[in-house]
């Protein structure tokens, strides 16, 4: 096993900015993985001498994480009233670019409230395609399931601007949009990605609150009825794992179900972007058993990761989720696959661990502009093999 260090973590708060936060579930480890450990500085030297003394490769990626959360925005400060698509944006810009950006592509976009988020914030989802009479297919994106993983959702928003932009003259993106439709869902777990700008930058779940806890929220990646808590997820309310207390326990992953199961007939992709680790996954997570179109499904997300790899030659890893990275129960795209949405995939987008979740403001375009080049290659794909 090689345990990668994240160094440096200071356990003090200052204008209620926590500075620290706690490691994953412990469960999840397992022989012959990559583990990335969270310590706290004042245990650096003990956790070394017990790495040492059991053998295991280390190694330091990130010194001081305070630090690093501090420099993963750009220096060159823009008016902070202005959405950017190469900066992380807070949820009240990407709100208002919601509401501008549809209202100024009426011919190409549409925008529906599919109910409010635990603390009353209304999800958008966004139908970009060309206006039709009739129903066409359609495929479902959504971002920021996990609250602290900023590229996500600005992969998003770039998706959305490239789909509005290239329409007309791109003929992969023309005949994608005049075929068929694509729901994006900008930022899934709005309440936790508020938390994560104002209050703990690491945060992860919902920000939920049961009555026989004091903890908060629920990871809204774990809380779908597939497999719910049976591996890979925890019933502790208090950790980052938790379940939630039933199946769609959580407002955020209920909404979201709902509009799927409503629009099941049409919808015949479910794409899931998360970050980090550079991966391409697909269902199971829950089970090792192979999907029913697993070959297919292997191909395609090789195909795709190729083509991402061909612009900046960045490697991911493709397969089912159990067997590549470790069993989870509860998550979205083996809910959407066992629901009968074919192709249903996970990217876990830039980087491998140097950045983690605080990739650098610079690394937003390359990589938005790569994953596009995998996400047009699975549409194309759905296009030519609707079902």
């Amino acid at each position: 096993m090689k345990i990668l260090l994240l160094l440096g973590f200071v356990a003090v708060a200052l204008a209620e900015v926590t500075r620290f936060d706690g490691p994953e579930s412990a469960d999840l480890v397992t022989i012959d993985i990559d583990v990335d450990l969270h310590v706290p500085a004042a245990h650096t030297d003990m956790v070394y001498t017990i790495l040492q003394q059991s053998g295991m490769e280390t190694g330091v990626l990130i010194e001081d994480l305070q630090a690093q959360m501090e420099e993963q925005l750009d220096n060159r400060t823009p008016d902070p009233r202005v959405h950017s698509y190469t900066k992380y944006n807070s949820w009240d810009k990407i709100q208002a670019w919601i509401s501008s950006i549809s209202s100024s592509n009426p011919d190409l976009i549409s925008r529906q409230v599919i109910g409010n988020t635990y603390e009353g914030r209304p999800m958008n989802v966004l139908k970009i395609g060309k206006k039709s009479s009739s129903t066409k297919p359609s495929i479902f994106m959504d971002c920021g399931i996990h609250a602290r993983e900023w590229i996500s959702t600005a992969f998003c928003q770039w998706f959305v601007k490239e789909a509005l932009s290239t329409y007309g003259s791109d003929s992969e993106m023309t005949g994608l949009l005049n075929q068929m439709d694509v729901y994006v869902l900008p930022v899934f777990n709005i309440d936790g990605y508020d938390f994560t700008h104002n209050s703990n930058r690491m945060w992860r779940k919902t920000r939920s609150r049961m009555y026989s806890s004091s903890c908060i929220g629920a990871d809204p990646n774990r809380n779908w009825n597939a497999g719910w808590c049976t591996t890979g997820a925890s019933s502790n309310p208090c950790s980052d794992t938790f379940c939630g207390s039933s199946p769609e326990s959580e407002i955020e992953v209920k909404n979201v179900a709902d509009f799927i199961r409503r629009n099941k007939s049409s919808i015949k992709a479910y794409l899931t972007i998360h970050s980090y680790s550079q991966l391409l996954l697909f269902p199971y997570s829950y089970t090792f058993e192979l999907a029913e179109h697993h070959s297919e499904l292997m191909t395609v997300a090789e195909g795709a990761s190729k083509a991402l790899r061909s612009l900046h030659g960045t490697q991911y890893t493709s397969g089912p989720g159990a067997a590549t990275i470790y069993p989870a129960a509860g998550g979205s795209d083996d809910w959407a696959y066992d629901l009968g949405v074919k192709y249903s995939y996970t990217f876990e987008l830039r980087d491998t661990g140097r950045y983690g979740f605080l990739l650098p403001e610079s690394q937003i375009k390359p990589t938005c502009e790569e994953t596009m080049l995998a996400v047009k290659y699975i549409t194309s794909h759905v296009q030519k093999n609707l079902y």
